[in-house]
């Protein structure tokens, strides 16, 4: 197994480490609810070295970008972020990602952890544009630091104001070490990411430095589990489970990322048609009326008849209601609509519901 740069940090913080993406990885300190709300209420940080980080660099590096991307990086700027996917021809989706425009004929694509290896090779097979290709995963470090009080710590750390609007970036000092920091991440908190090169006793003194920057706001490390609890609560998809390349984005819910009159691009074709014609599924969330614990795979049902299948679930942290997200047929996917999940051969309500399932100050 792969370690971050923090390994040594998590097992000094008391983690709990296992085997995720190849690399040990924390999927708790304290407790899943305690580290969630943590997050919710203040502050918390993560190790999320393990993404992947792809450059594209040369002449032709946007039209590249936007051949295998179906988001509208033609509207990005210097400094701008932006939440894309990829699609193979047939419109299932290779991964989601975003895309920072480093500088006109530059960009960064930071692909989920699962797929470095698949994505990069889908990057190499369209790269019919002469640009230059660089899988730079292992180089970067990455922490998110997450909740309301995350920004007052950084601007501590950097010594000055971080003035970013949500999907923006910048570069700044940290302990000495050059970082691109952005205000995004995957909880729907106030919060940012920052990414750097350094060795691990760097990142060691960097962890270091936000834990006591951070102690006055009872920050604390989060861990893969509750990563997974907030991004729910939000909605959020997590490729592998709510998408993959059996799905499209117009039925996961993904048509605001996919910019159809931006010209062709992998898959434009089929999900031109599937926008024009509508999908026989949608992607939706549930609220469970019983007490449950909903998981990935279960059935969603209609009496005895199989529709649908939960993509995701857990018991909300914050609204203490089990809720989840699923494929329904389309027309079960209206608000306030009906359907079951057989959870150990019993059938439990649960109800469509609008998102997020929490709200938030982002």
């Amino acid at each position: 197994m792969k370690k971050t740069t923090f390994n040594e940090m998590h097992k000094l913080s008391g983690a709990k480490l296992v085997e995720f993406a190849g690399y040990e990885m924390p999927i708790q300190y304290s407790s899943i609810i305690e580290e969630h709300k943590a997050v919710r209420n203040s502050v918390g940080v993560f190790d999320v070295s393990h993404m992947g980080e792809v450059l594209v660099e040369g002449e032709n590096a946007l039209n590249f970008v936007q051949k295998i991307t179906t988001n509208d990086a033609s509207k990005l700027t210097n400094g701008k972020v932006q939440y894309s996917a990829m699609c193979y021809e047939n419109g299932g989706i290779v991964d989601d990602l975003l895309v920072y425009r480093l500088e006109e004929n530059k960009f960064m694509l930071v692909i989920n952890a699962s797929n470095i290896q698949k994505d990069f090779e889908w990057m190499q097979k369209n790269n019919n544009y002469g640009v230059s290709l660089k899988n730079e995963s292992d180089e970067y470090s990455l922490l998110a630091i997450q909740g309301r009080n995350s920004k007052p710590i950084l601007e501590k750390l950097v010594g000055k104001e971080i003035d970013l609007k949500y999907y923006t970036f910048s570069f700044y000092q940290l302990n000495g070490i050059d970082c691109l920091i952005s205000r995004t991440g995957y909880t729907g908190e106030l919060g940012y990411e920052v990414y750097f090169k350094g060795n691990i006793e760097q990142a060691e003194k960097m962890w270091k430095s936000i834990f006591d920057e951070g102690k006055q706001y009872g920050i604390k490390p989060i861990g893969l589990g509750a990563r997974d609890t907030l991004r729910l609560e939000m909605g959020y998809c997590l490729y592998g489970n709510d998408i993959d390349e059996t799905t499209n984005p117009i039925e996961a819910n993904l048509g605001w990322i996919t910019k159809l009159n931006k010209g062709e691009f992998n898959g434009s074709e089929v999900l031109n048609n599937a926008k024009k014609n509508g999908t026989t599924r949608k992607l939706v969330p549930l609220i469970i009326q019983e007490k449950a614990f909903p998981r990935h795979g279960y059935e969603i049902v209609d009496g005895e008849t199989v529709i649908g299948v939960v993509t995701s679930g857990t018991v909300s942290p914050i609204l203490e209601k089990p809720i989840a997200m699923g494929y329904v047929p389309t027309e079960k996917s209206s608000i306030g609509s009906e359907v079951e999940i057989k959870i150990r051969n019993k059938n439990y309500k649960a109800i469509v519901t609008k998102l997020p399932f929490v709200e938030t100050n982002i």
